[in-house]
C-alpha cells in the first residue's frame, strides 16, 4: 500500500526539498492520507482534548461574552455567528445552549462554520441539529455582515515556515531526503528582509517561525468587522513573538517525531500573537493578549463550576474539578493557552478583555 511518506518522498526526488508549509499542508489536508480529511482527531479517543471538550463551561462563558457583545453594538437584527475549525461541533453547541434565554440572538443569528474535513462536518452536523448551519471551505466564502466569531485552536494547525539565524542572514528548513527516509535540511543562508528586525532580538543557532496564512486570516477577519461590525475571539497556545522551534506532531495524545507518521499525526506550532496583530491594526482595534486562565475567571468560571459542582458527585464531581482546573491552572492550559479580541476602531472590547 502506498503510503503519504513514499508519496512525499517521489516529491521530493522529482521537485527537491519541499518548504515545511507544503509538507505540513499534505500531512494535514491530503485527499486521501490527510489527517484532517481521515482521521477523528478529538476527544479521548482521538490525539488531543481541546477547551470545549473538556467542560460545558468554555462554551457557555463564550457565547454569553458574544451575546453580551452583541447587545453592546445595537443588537443587529442579523448576523453571522461563525467558528473557524469547529471541531465536532461542540464549542458552538454549548454556545447556543447558553445563549436561548438571550432575547431576540437566536433569531438573529446566521450560524456559519470554516470546515474543509467531510468528517468532520458530518459530526458538526450531528451536533448542531437544530441550528441549521452552512458550511463553507475557507473564510472568503462567509456572507457580508456584522460578524461574531470564534477561532479556538484554529490558527495553530496552519501551516509554518522556519528559519534557522545565521551569522548573518537566515537558513530556511525545509523537508528533503536521506537515506530513504524523510529528513530536515535547510538552505543556504541569506538575507530575509521580512526578518531584517528580528537580527535584533535572536543569535546564531535562534529558530524564527512565520505563519503567513495566519496573518492573512487576521487581517481579513479584521476587514470584515471594520465594515460591518462584530467582534472575533481567538483563543490558541503560543504568545506575543515567536522564538524558538515549536513544532510538534501529536498521536494518541503523546508527542511522536515529525517524520515518524505523516498524515496520522497532528501537527500543530505555536501561534505568533504579535503577527496577528500587525495584521489587525491597520483595519481595527485588538485587545491586549490574555492569559485563558485570567480570562476566564474574569468572566467567572469559577462561580459557574461551583454552581454545576452542588448537582454531582462521584466521579463525576472529580473530572468536573479537574476540567475546571486544567482550563484555568498556570500549570495547564491557563498560561500556555491564550485569547485576543477583535473589534471595529471605537467600539468597546467584548467583555474580560482590556485594550
Amino acid at each position: 500500500m502506498t503510503t503519504l511518506t513514499d508519496i512525499l518522498l517521489q516529491r521530493i526526488e522529482m521537485d527537491g526539498p519541499l518548504r515545511l508549509p507544503d509538507y505540513m499542508a499534505e500531512c494535514l489536508m491530503n485527499p486521501q492520507h490527510g489527517y484532517y480529511t481521515t482521521q477523528n482527531p478529538f476527544g479521548a479517543a482521538g490525539d488531543f482534548i481541546t477547551a470545549p471538550e473538556l467542560s460545558q463551561m468554555f462554551g457557555e462563558l463564550l457565547g454569553l461574552c458574544l451575546a453580551q457583545c452583541w447587545m453592546d453594538q445595537g443588537a443587529p437584527q442579523r448576523f453571522i455567528l461563525a467558528e473557524l475549525g469547529p471541531g465536532r461541533g461542540t464549542l458552538m453547541a454549548d454556545i447556543l445552549r447558553a445563549t436561548k434565554a438571550v432575547p431576540g440572538f437566536h433569531a438573529a443569528a446566521e450560524i456559519h462554520l470554516v470546515e474543509t474535513s467531510t468528517l468532520l462536518r458530518e459530526q458538526q452536523a450531528s451536533a448542531l441539529p437544530d441550528a441549521l448551519p452552512t458550511w463553507h471551505d475557507s473564510l472568503d466564502d462567509l456572507p457580508e455582515g456584522p460578524l461574531f466569531l470564534i477561532a479556538n485552536e484554529f490558527f495553530d494547525a496552519l501551516p509554518i515556515q522556519q528559519f534557522e539565524r545565521a551569522d548573518t542572514g537566515w537558513s530556511e528548513r525545509r523537508v528533503g531526503a536521506k537515506g530513504g527516509q524523510l529528513h530536515l535540511g535547510r538552505t543556504p543562508a541569506q538575507e530575509i528582509p521580512h526578518l531584517s528586525h528580528r537580527l535584533q532580538d535572536t543569535k546564531p543557532g535562534d529558530i524564527v517561525e512565520l505563519c503567513p496564512a495566519a496573518a492573512q486570516i487576521a487581517g481579513q477577519i479584521a476587514q470584515r468587522i471594520a465594515k460591518h461590525g462584530g467582534a472575533a475571539l481567538i483563543f490558541d497556545y503560543g504568545d506575543w513573538r515567536s522564538l524558538g522551534d515549536t513544532l510538534q506532531a501529536l498521536r494518541h495524545h503523546e508527542h511522536v517525531g515529525l517524520f515518524e507518521s505523516p498524515g496520522q499525526a497532528d501537527l500543530t506550532a505555536h501561534v505568533d500573537f504579535e503577527a496577528l496583530a500587525m495584521a489587525i491594526a491597520p483595519h481595527a482595534s485588538y485587545s491586549r493578549v490574555t492569559p485563558q486562565g485570567l480570562y476566564l475567571e474574569r468572566l467567572g468560571i469559577t462561580a459557574r463550576a461551583q454552581a454545576l459542582a452542588k448537582n454531582l458527585r462521584g466521579e463525576a464531581l472529580n473530572l468536573h474539578i479537574a476540567a475546571h482546573r486544567r482550563l484555568t491552572h498556570p500549570q495547564e492550559m491557563g498560561t500556555l493557552f491564550k485569547t485576543m479580541a477583535i473589534v471595529a476602531n471605537g467600539a468597546a472590547l467584548p467583555p474580560g478583555y482590556e485594550q
